[in-house]
């Protein structure tokens, strides 16, 4: 009995404090890109509209369920759970502190590149499931964006694989203890955020959702719940990209040494602060640059970011075998 309950609270301090930082991700969102517009942005429910993710949150979950006459009942409904469910699974793995992983297994990076290529299936799914043009192209676009960029960041990982000699996440954060691996792998850190950006759909790769198009992509069927599930497994998912980001280029929890006054700051505290600074990097983008046509999304991913990926790969692996620095 004590261990179903020691298990129910770690999973409820794992998930809880993800949803509030998902709920407070929107209004970080709208209140930068309000800033950069010169607007004021929520301001009404509550100081400052503190309160406002809760007061959006309540609306969508008071709201009736629409299901389309035409639609696959079961899979229509399955689908935002699915992609929900796997955006919250993938955390297990992630350390955001020394010791405070839920599951500490030594093939994280695998299963973290193993659950993020099943959530294309709850987004075929909703697309198929709605039985509505817009929906299926939406979905169409999703799933091949999704699957040409996840080759890229597979091919990008290798590289920080290389240097650590482990798929352990916490052993790949202990590895930067001396230099993080920002400083030597620039260039693919930089390919490993454009690469993030596109598989979480966002701007300005975000050509399923394409408003102007699409009018809103594979979820354009959905409403209350439906449509909040959605919401919900992309912004956490956005929120673990940037915590992989943190884990395998900014060291993780560990603090910048150098600057020995910062020594008190708890480790969770370094995480959160690399990761939020990632997630600032995502809004920044969304306010400042055009959407990509679909054709320059797809070359961008196979004729730019492939070829470059495997390159660095061969580099590094050549470099380390010559240098006898292979871990």
């Amino acid at each position: 009995m004590m261990y179903v309950v020691s298990v129910v609270l770690k999973i409820v301090l794992v998930i809880v404090p993800l949803l509030i930082a998902i709920a407070y991700m929107t209004l970080a969102e709208r209140k930068v890109m309000a800033a950069m517009q010169r607007r004021k942005g929520p301001n009404v429910v509550g100081v400052f509209g503190l309160l406002q993710p809760l007061a959006d949150g309540l609306k969508l979950f008071v709201k009736e369920t629409v299901l389309p006459s035409s639609a696959n009942i079961m899979i229509f409904l399955l689908a935002p759970i699915i992609t929900f469910l796997l955006a919250l699974v993938s955390w297990c793995v992630i350390p955001i502190g020394e010791g405070l992983v839920y599951s500490d297994i030594n093939l994280g990076v695998l299963y973290i590149l193993a659950i993020s290529s099943l959530g294309v299936y709850g987004i075929i799914t909703s697309g198929w499931a709605s039985n509505s043009k817009y929906a299926f192209l939406g979905a169409l676009r999703s799933a091949a964006q999704m699957v040409s960029y996840e080759v890229s960041i597979g091919l990008i990982l290798i590289n920080v694989l290389l240097c650590v000699g482990s798929l352990n996440l916490s052993e790949i954060v202990l590895a930067q203890q001396s230099t993080w691996f920002i400083l030597p792998l620039f260039p693919i850190f930089l390919m490993f955020y454009i690469s993030i950006l596109a598989e979480t759909n966002r701007a300005p790769f975000d050509l399923p959702e394409a408003e102007a198009e699409l009018v809103a992509g594979y979820n354009v069927e959905y409403s209350a719940m439906g449509f909040a599930l959605f919401f919900l497994g992309e912004y956490a998912n956005m929120i673990l990209m940037c915590s992989l980001a943190t884990i395998f280029f900014l060291g993780g929890w560990l603090p910048i040494y150098s600057w020995t006054i910062f020594y008190w700051i708890p480790s969770t505290i370094w995480f959160g602060l690399k990761t939020t600074l990632l997630l600032f990097g995502f809004i920044w983008v969304r306010s400042s640059f055009p959407r990509y046509r679909y054709d320059q999304l797809m070359r961008l991913g196979w004729k730019i970011l492939l070829p470059l990926s495997l390159g660095w790969v061969f580099l590094i692996a050549g470099t380390m075998i010559s240098f006898n620095w292979l871990p």
